[in-house]
Protein backbone atom coordinates (compact mmCIF):
# COMPACT_ATOMS: atom_id res chain seq x y z
CA UNK A 1 0.00 0.00 0.00
CA UNK A 2 1.54 3.28 -0.85
CA UNK A 3 2.30 5.40 2.24
CA UNK A 4 1.40 8.74 2.64
CA UNK A 5 3.93 11.41 2.65
CA UNK A 6 2.22 13.03 5.70
CA UNK A 7 3.63 9.11 7.33
CA UNK A 8 7.31 9.92 6.36
CA UNK A 9 7.16 13.74 7.78
CA UNK A 10 5.42 13.12 10.66
CA UNK A 11 8.37 10.64 11.02
CA UNK A 12 11.27 13.40 10.42
CA UNK A 13 9.91 15.49 12.96
CA UNK A 14 9.88 12.94 15.49
CA UNK A 15 13.08 11.66 14.59
CA UNK A 16 14.25 15.52 15.20
CA UNK A 17 12.48 15.65 18.56
CA UNK A 18 14.05 12.67 19.99
CA UNK A 19 17.53 14.41 18.60
CA UNK A 20 17.28 17.30 19.89
CA UNK A 21 16.10 15.79 23.44
CA UNK A 22 18.94 13.44 23.38
CA UNK A 23 21.29 16.59 22.87
CA UNK A 24 22.37 15.12 19.59
CA UNK A 25 21.24 17.99 17.54
CA UNK A 26 21.98 21.47 17.61
CA UNK A 27 18.97 23.70 18.22
CA UNK A 28 20.15 25.64 15.72
CA UNK A 29 19.97 23.44 13.09
CA UNK A 30 16.68 21.98 13.77
CA UNK A 31 14.27 22.74 10.85
CA UNK A 32 11.75 19.71 10.11
CA UNK A 33 9.07 20.92 12.49
CA UNK A 34 8.77 24.18 11.33
CA UNK A 35 9.05 23.09 7.81
CA UNK A 36 5.79 20.24 8.84
CA UNK A 37 4.25 21.89 11.48
CA UNK A 38 0.74 20.11 12.68
CA UNK A 39 -1.38 22.28 10.65
CA UNK A 40 0.17 21.40 7.67
CA UNK A 41 -0.18 17.55 8.43
CA UNK A 42 -3.73 17.57 9.39
CA UNK A 43 -4.81 19.86 6.11
CA UNK A 44 -2.71 17.34 3.82
CA UNK A 45 -3.98 14.22 5.95
CA UNK A 46 -7.45 15.77 5.24
CA UNK A 47 -7.45 16.10 1.99
CA UNK A 48 -5.52 12.46 1.28
CA UNK A 49 -8.64 11.03 3.58
CA UNK A 50 -11.28 12.73 0.74
CA UNK A 51 -8.68 10.96 -2.56
CA UNK A 52 -8.60 7.49 -0.41
CA UNK A 53 -12.20 7.36 -0.44
CA UNK A 54 -12.61 7.74 -4.04
CA UNK A 55 -10.03 5.28 -4.85
CA UNK A 56 -12.42 2.08 -4.50
CA UNK A 57 -13.96 0.79 -7.90
CA UNK A 58 -11.36 3.43 -9.96
CA UNK A 59 -9.77 0.51 -11.80
CA UNK A 60 -13.39 0.25 -13.66
CA UNK A 61 -14.08 3.89 -14.44
CA UNK A 62 -13.79 5.56 -17.23
CA UNK A 63 -11.22 8.41 -18.09
CA UNK A 64 -13.17 11.63 -17.17
CA UNK A 65 -13.87 10.03 -13.59
CA UNK A 66 -10.25 9.29 -12.73
CA UNK A 67 -9.16 12.55 -13.89
CA UNK A 68 -11.75 14.19 -11.96
CA UNK A 69 -10.74 12.07 -8.90
CA UNK A 70 -7.31 13.66 -9.70
CA UNK A 71 -8.54 17.33 -10.40
CA UNK A 72 -10.32 17.54 -6.53
CA UNK A 73 -6.90 15.81 -4.94
CA UNK A 74 -4.92 18.06 -6.74
CA UNK A 75 -6.97 21.33 -5.95
CA UNK A 76 -7.56 20.56 -2.73
CA UNK A 77 -3.78 20.44 -2.31
CA UNK A 78 -3.41 23.80 -4.13
CA UNK A 79 -5.87 25.41 -1.48
CA UNK A 80 -3.74 23.56 1.69
CA UNK A 81 -0.47 25.19 -0.20
CA UNK A 82 -2.20 28.56 -0.36
CA UNK A 83 -3.03 28.41 3.26
CA UNK A 84 0.54 28.27 3.87
CA UNK A 85 1.84 31.37 1.96
CA UNK A 86 2.39 28.79 -0.76
CA UNK A 87 5.35 27.51 0.50
CA UNK A 88 3.56 23.84 2.12
CA UNK A 89 5.32 21.79 -0.39
CA UNK A 90 8.68 22.31 -1.59
CA UNK A 91 10.41 20.02 -4.31
CA UNK A 92 10.33 16.77 -2.20
CA UNK A 93 6.96 17.00 -1.02
CA UNK A 94 5.62 17.48 -4.51
CA UNK A 95 7.44 14.36 -5.45
CA UNK A 96 6.27 12.42 -2.56
CA UNK A 97 2.45 13.35 -3.37
CA UNK A 98 2.33 12.84 -6.48
CA UNK A 99 4.01 9.68 -6.07
CA UNK A 100 1.89 9.02 -3.55
CA UNK A 101 -1.52 9.85 -5.65
CA UNK A 102 0.49 7.66 -8.93
CA UNK A 103 0.63 4.55 -6.56
CA UNK A 104 -2.59 4.77 -4.71
CA UNK A 105 -4.39 4.91 -8.56
CA UNK A 106 -1.83 2.04 -9.71
CA UNK A 107 -3.18 0.28 -6.42
CA UNK A 108 -6.74 0.40 -7.26
CA UNK A 109 -6.33 -0.61 -10.91
CA UNK A 110 -5.86 2.54 -12.73
CA UNK A 111 -3.62 2.09 -15.72
CA UNK A 112 -1.65 5.36 -15.43
CA UNK A 113 0.55 4.86 -18.24
CA UNK A 114 -2.43 4.00 -20.57
CA UNK A 115 -4.53 6.63 -19.54
CA UNK A 116 -2.30 9.30 -19.84
CA UNK A 117 -1.11 8.65 -22.89
CA UNK A 118 -4.54 8.64 -24.07
CA UNK A 119 -4.75 12.40 -23.53
CA UNK A 120 -1.16 13.51 -24.64
CA UNK A 121 0.58 13.30 -21.34
CA UNK A 122 3.60 11.16 -20.04
CA UNK A 123 2.48 9.09 -17.04
CA UNK A 124 4.13 11.86 -14.48
CA UNK A 125 1.84 15.04 -15.70
CA UNK A 126 -1.45 13.25 -14.75
CA UNK A 127 -1.35 16.36 -11.46
CA UNK A 128 -0.22 19.12 -13.83
CA UNK A 129 -3.30 20.54 -15.63
CA UNK A 130 -4.34 21.65 -12.02
CA UNK A 131 -1.24 21.42 -9.72
CA UNK A 132 0.13 25.10 -8.18
CA UNK A 133 2.18 23.26 -5.81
Amino acid sequence: MAERPTTNWRNCVAKETEELTAGTLDPECACTAGLFPEELLTSTDGVLDSFESELPGLGEADDAQVFGVVERVVLALNAVHEAHNESAYETDEREQLCQFIDQSLTEHGVDIVALTARHGLGRYQITDKWRKW
